[in-house]
């Protein structure tokens, strides 16, 4: 390999850890969000423990994520330098333009957007392995569905548990179970979020000669990935903060365990099947779940309408993106 190869592989290794980095930015709210809009930690407090699960994610999840992205999204010998750079600008652009906005889109399908669009841009719709793709999309519609309806279904057997307790209780109660249920949901975010990067990266390294594409991930790329996501998480994306921990309904610590542990299951489930499920989709899925047990009207369903929007904008506009990006970067990778 040329030392200029060598230095654009570096380059986009690079690359790839500064979109980890913007994830975890990014879906900070996703993992703090309930734990400090009910007040049991403050945001710097927060934000710690949430990185710190996010870290050592690797240590509870096998690779099966990083696999799907990796392998399983588009054939692997169509991709060359360009269509990762694109892929990886694309979905940067994407995720940029959600933060300023305070919109909680998805970073797990700006991603794969952005794979998609610089993909079939250089080769054509035949660049998409369609196995993979359906899974994704499938995931999109499953993935705040069942977060919902597992938070409805916890929170109505808590509330019922409870009735004879008081408010002071519960509330106590619940604020140390708190620490326990955003610990497993950062846990799980971690492990599906992180995984989509190291499949960038393993994607890039086989592309380019550096890996075989039957061997494992290399443990610097699992290191560096979950890294960059526990440091992305600890500097926070103050501003989705505020819309997903008090803008779709008003959590209690009750409430905020139920979305936590509603979630925490989505997301445990769905890596262990090798699913690159939205951490936002399943964490907002299970908010407006906790906010319609209580009764309709406590959720406010225009703001959660305008996020769905997103939601559908997100693939098609970070293609678009990265199919720009993928010409501009034939131009010198």
């Amino acid at each position: 390999m040329t030392t200029h190869l060598m230095l654009m592989v570096g380059l986009l290794v690079l690359l790839a850890l500064a979109f980890d980095f913007m994830n975890g930015f990014h879906d900070a709210a996703n993992s703090i969000a309930t734990i400090v809009s009910t007040q049991v930690l403050s945001p710097q407090l927060a934000v710690a423990w949430a990185a710190f699960f996010n870290f050592i994610a690797f240590l509870v999840f096998d690779h099966t994520v990083a696999a799907t992205i990796g392998k399983g999204t588009v054939h692997p010998e169509i991709v060359d330098n360009a269509v990762i750079f694109g892929a990886l600008v694309g979905a940067l652009t994407w995720n940029i333009i959600t933060w300023f906005f305070g919109i909680p889109s998805s970073s797990s399908h700006a991603l794969v957007g952005g794979l998609a669009g610089a993909a079939v841009a250089k080769a054509g719709p035949t660049a998409l392995i369609g196995g993979g793709f359906i899974k994704t999309a499938v995931a999109i519609v499953l993935s705040p569905l069942l977060g919902m309806l597992l938070a409805i279904t916890l929170s109505v057997i808590v509330t019922w548990l409870c009735v004879r307790s008081t408010p002071v209780g519960v509330d106590m109660r619940f604020r140390k179970l708190q620490f326990v249920s955003a610990a497993l949901y950062s846990l799980g975010h971690g492990g599906n979020d992180a995984q989509k990067t190291m499949g960038i990266i393993m994607l890039l390294l086989i592309s380019n000669g550096l890996l075989d594409s039957h061997a494992g991930l290399p443990m610097w790329v699992v290191l560096s990935c979950q890294v960059a996501m526990g440091l992305g998480t600890l500097f926070g994306g103050w501003r989705i903060v505020k819309t997903m921990g008090m803008g779709i309904t008003k959590l209690k610590p009750m409430g905020g365990f139920c979305a936590e542990t509603s979630g925490a299951i989505t997301l445990f489930l769905a890596t262990s099947l090798g699913v690159p499920v939205s951490t936002t989709h399943t964490i907002t899925g299970a908010i407006v779940g906790v906010g319609a047990s209580r009764r309709f009207s406590a959720v406010r369903w225009g703001l959660a309408g305008r996020i769905v929007w997103a939601w559908v904008l997100t693939i098609p506009a970070a293609a678009l993106v990265s199919a720009l990006c993928w010409k501009l970067g034939t131009q010198f990778m």
